[in-house]
């Protein structure tokens, strides 16, 4: 499941990098196979606790599993949230190359969850550029000059809207992140530790 969500989002950040309409349709065609996924795990979790009745650490494990994969499944539906802006905004050509490059600036779609998603979970507004990007603009910064360009351009209105939203995805999809590193903690430490803070 997790290679399934990986590629999702790499195709997903892919696809409004290169303005790939086609590679964004089957982020969109792929989701349904994440979320089987998600309830093939969460059946197999609620058969061994019915049929095995685990107990402390087990017990634990399973229960832990069982929120990693509503998380991951989330982060599917985050991913295709993208690509669904990626084919809502249509044909990027019409934008001028400068508009662009400060979109595409972003890390490319290699380095996202196979790495441990440390780029997308550092690029939400509660963090900086990943180490190695700091030459790159924020995500905070590339939404304020979106509602700038917005302001005084209308006919550009569509697009940043579309870009805006794109952008909620993947923050949202840091978020997630963050929960699944949580339960990483808690369930090597037992600890509940709010990574946000």
């Amino acid at each position: 499941m997790g290679e399934l969500v990986a590629v999702a989002i790499d195709a997903a950040v892919g696809a409004l990098v290169r303005r790939d309409i086609v590679a964004a349709a089957a982020v969109v065609a792929n989701d349904p196979a994440i979320n089987a996924a998600q309830s093939d795990l969460t059946a197999l979790v609620i058969h061994t606790i019915a049929t095995q009745a685990p107990v402390a650490g087990d017990l634990q494990f399973l229960l832990s599993l069982s929120h990693v994969t509503y998380e991951l499944e989330r982060i599917g539906d985050h991913a295709a949230g993208v690509a669904k802006q990626v084919i809502k905004v249509g044909d990027f050509r019409r934008l001028e190359a400068s508009t662009w490059i400060r979109w595409a600036n972003w890390p490319a779609p290699s380095s996202t969850v196979c790495s441990g998603h440390s780029w997308i979970w550092t690029w939400t507004p509660r963090g900086g550029p990943p180490p190695g990007r700091r030459d790159r603009p924020s995500l905070p910064l590339l939404l304020r000059a979106a509602l700038e360009r917005m302001r005084f351009e209308p006919a550009w209105v569509d697009v940043g809207a579309h870009l805006l939203f794109a952008a909620k995805n993947l923050e949202r999809i840091g978020d997630r992140v963050t929960n699944i590193a949580e339960e990483v903690v808690f369930l090597a430490t037992g600890e509940v530790e709010d990574l946000n803070a």
